[in-house]
């Protein structure tokens, strides 16, 4: 059997941009994805601290170090510079192997979405 479980999260970031005339997508610094082993084209699901919007989208390697992360198209309608929020996503595995399983996380500073030393 398998089922799915966390494989990669980013807890309380901050949104830098929300880019209404882009074709979607959700922008993520590249040394923040490196951190939390998410991958260009990896879906995510992204949650809102300020409003309770859930949204489900894919990701774009953003600039190195930029602390960028913006939301495309139409999640920029529901998502503002300086929301916080969290980025997830899943993987399907066999269930033996999810009792051991370890997730990425990551807890960027909030002001910079910097990765914590």
């Amino acid at each position: 059997m398998e089922i799915n479980v966390l494989k990669s999260k980013i807890h309380r970031a901050r949104v830098t941009e929300a880019n209404l005339d882009y074709i979607g997508s959700v922008t993520i610094d590249e040394n923040l994805m490196d951190a939390a082993n998410f991958i260009e084209g990896e879906q995510v699901h992204i949650f809102n601290y300020r409003n309770g919007e859930r949204i489900i989208t894919y990701v774009i390697k953003g600039e190195r170090n930029s602390g960028v992360i913006c939301l495309n198209g139409p999640a920029a309608l529901k998502f503002a510079p300086n929301d916080e929020v969290i980025i997830i996503s899943y993987a399907q595995m066999d269930f033996e192997k999810a009792k051991t399983f370890k997730p990425s996380i990551v807890f960027p500073d909030s002001k910079t979405n910097k990765l914590k030393a």
